[in-house]
């Protein structure tokens, strides 16, 4: 097989340029261009859980079985069945599975993947994920920006991103939004393209798809291989799994792997795959997709599997029997491979490559580095999540007109309170529901890391960002001013229309007060939120929590009385701190009984006529230590809810 796959590869290396005229790699360890990627005996096992609770068992599931493989530059096509193992293995090459269970090598020109070949190579997700909200440009300049080396210019980077424009077709659309579920932007293929370009960028030697025509029609599947096809051309290696291509793009492969129930079925020459599988006893009808032929084989169904087999009175007959030897059917196939020539041939290239690893083995890069530096990056993610916020304004004006209706609502209900018995009702009532409507509107900060999940992984995995910079970034642009916002506009609503305590420093305590829990609210929403990937568990969940904690918040029942075993939780509770700062503000130095001089009057013995009277019922200290304690038990849980969504984000499982 070495001598077909010179002839068919040896042309296209030759080529060695840059992948885009004119562009060279400004990262000192970017490969060189023609980079040959071998793979040797890899095995993939994972762990299966079945069973209920006590009679739970944990199999283990062999997903890849003694894999080996050459892909050099060109299009290296893997096919196969739903469930034969194609991601997977690309996954495996990519060094994006988890390495649990892994076993095997994957070397880069006979020399062991660095550490971060996950940042130098590119991959290509089957679900796109380029920002919705952005342009075309703006998502290749993000990817410039955090992925190409700080020594580069702002001039240098943006001669990139137009020619990287130029050659994936895209300067029609260069500034034209890529589209959201809510407002319409590009085609599909442009917008797979863009995918494409966003790993083009640092101009890589491999690049990685995974089912690149997911979701397109015929003539933008085609477009796409064929910008593939030009691209490997130019020297750079190309893998890919794909499910079921149609002709036009079958004849562009350049290697092709088949895959079937995790074990290999053919790997060569795409183009002599026919002849292999004719001298296995399967020929292809005329006019037949072999792509198409070729899954019929590996499936068993009987009008590809055996020559001469083609009565069409027995066909429903024999596809029943087919069905039911399809597994020794595969088996058979594999075992046909390993004893040809092509598997022959193969692994004595590896068995070279081999031999080479062992004295590269010093190459090895030991650290994961970053191109540009945290400040850098959080300034980039912040600026994105910002033009995020204003071209999908949808949620915020929503949640905007939604706080400004409760604050006028609330407003009349409440109008101008009066210093009596029933202004103690009412002012108790009144700030008890600013607090919850500060709770309550802060389960929406559940999407901030939910919705970008897979934005997430995929970025930092290729090294776009770190953790702690896509997790500042995210709070200063997004959670914080949105958070400000919607509370000075509801507490300067509520609080003259409700006739609170007139006074410029009452007015900004209660302002600090409702912004103190509305971020403690936030947090403990972006702590429990954090990893998941569905926002309505992750609602459910805080739902349940906030009406938990309304419980132990001071109103519904009076802190003092709850049982020694039960009042505890009361320390865990966000609105019952703020519910007593609110308070303490308010009430003090309030006279609910007017024309009564309750010093020199005995009367209200049984009655509370002042506010002092009210917060020592409460259990409320009157001391300033009484109203900041609140806010520094506030501060605190921010804190400490924020470094568990933190560390929840930093052991996130970012592998597959």
């Amino acid at each position: 097989m070495s001598s077909s796959n010179d002839q068919v590869f040896i042309p296209v290396s030759q080529r060695n340029t840059n992948g885009l005229t004119g562009m060279p790699s400004n990262d000192p360890k970017s490969f060189t261009k023609g980079a040959v990627l071998s793979f040797h005996n890899i095995y993939y096992k994972v762990k299966v859980k079945s069973g209920f609770l006590l009679g739970r068992k944990i199999l283990e599931k062999e997903i890849l079985t003694n894999i080996n493989g050459i892909m050099r530059p060109g299009l290296n096509a893997i096919l196969g069945p739903t469930g034969g193992g194609k991601s997977s293995l690309l996954d495996v090459l990519a060094a994006r599975k988890d390495p649990q269970g892994l076993s095997g090598d994957v070397l880069i020109n006979g020399a062991p993947r660095p550490a971060n070949f996950k940042c130098t190579s590119g991959y290509v997700v089957q679900d796109d994920v380029v920002m919705g909200t952005l342009t075309v440009r703006e998502n290749l300049q993000f990817s410039a920006a955090l992925r190409l080396p700080t020594t580069m210019t702002n001039h240098e980077k943006n001669e990139r991103i137009n020619k990287v424009i130029q050659e994936l077709g895209l300067a029609k659309v260069a500034d034209s939004k890529v589209g959201t579920q809510f407002t319409r932007g590009v085609s599909g293929g442009e917008r797979k393209r863009t995918s494409i370009g966003m790993e083009l960028i640092t101009d890589p030697s491999i690049l990685f798809l995974d089912e690149p025509t997911t979701g397109l029609d015929s003539s933008s599947a085609n477009a796409v291989l064929l910008l593939l096809k030009r691209m490997s051309k130019q020297g750079r290696t190309i893998i890919f799994s794909i499910h079921q291509p149609r002709y036009s793009i079958f004849k562009l492969f350049d290697s092709l792997t088949l895959l079937a129930s995790g074990r290999v079925m053919f790997h060569g020459p795409a183009q002599e795959a026919l002849a292999y599988f004719a001298s296995a006893g399967h020929h292809c009808e005329p006019y037949n997709n072999p792509a198409d032929f070729f899954l019929d084989v590996i499936n068993g169904d009987s009008s590809a599997v055996i020559s001469n087999r083609e009565d069409e009175d027995g066909e429903a007959k024999e596809t029943e029997e087919s069905s039911k030897r399809e597994k020794p059917l595969i088996e058979k196939v594999a075992e046909f491979y390993v004893n040809s020539t092509f598997f022959r041939e193969t692994k004595a290239e590896l068995d070279q490559l081999s031999g080479v690893q062992k004295k590269k083995k010093s190459v090895v890069f030991k650290e994961l580095t970053y191109a540009t530096s945290f400040f850098h990056q959080l300034k980039w993610i912040a600026k994105r999540s910002f033009k995020n916020l204003l071209g999908n304004p949808q949620a915020s004006i929503a949640e905007i007109i939604v706080t400004i209706f409760l604050g006028l609502i609330i407003g009349a209900i409440f109008y101008d309170l009066k210093n009596d018995s029933m202004g103690i009702q009412n002012r108790a009532g009144v700030l008890f529901f600013l607090l919850d409507n500060q709770c309550f509107s802060s389960v929406s900060a559940v999407e901030l890391f939910v919705v970008e999940k897979k934005l997430f992984i995929h970025e930092y995995i290729s090294g776009y960002y770190r953790v702690s910079s896509y997790f500042f970034g995210k709070l200063l642009s997004d959670l914080l001013p949105m958070r400000m916002l919607t509370t000075i506009i509801f507490t300067c609503i509520t609080y003259f229309f409700l006739g609170l305590k007139l006074v410029v420093d009452s007015f900004f305590i209660t302002m600090f007060t409702l912004l103190m829990v509305a971020y403690a609210a936030s947090s403990m929403s972006l702590a429990i939120a954090a990893g998941q990937s569905v926002v309505s568990l992750a609602t459910f969940l805080m739902n349940i929590t906030f009406v938990f904690m309304m419980l132990f918040a001071g109103l519904l029942v009076n802190l003092r009385t709850i049982v020694p075993w039960l009042s505890w939780l009361q320390y865990f509770s966000i609105p019952q701190y703020g519910y007593a700062a609110v308070q303490h503000n308010e009430f003090l130095g309030q006279n609910f009984c007017p024309g009564l001089n309750v010093t020199a009057n005995n009367t209200c013995s049984f009655a509370i006529c002042t506010g002092e009277e009210y917060l020592i019922n409460q259990g409320i200290d009157l001391s300033p230590w009484g109203l900041w304690k609140n806010h520094v038990a506030l501060a605190c849980m921010t804190v400490i809810f924020l470094t568990i969504a933190y560390l929840k984000l930093l052991f996130l499982k970012k592998f597959s």
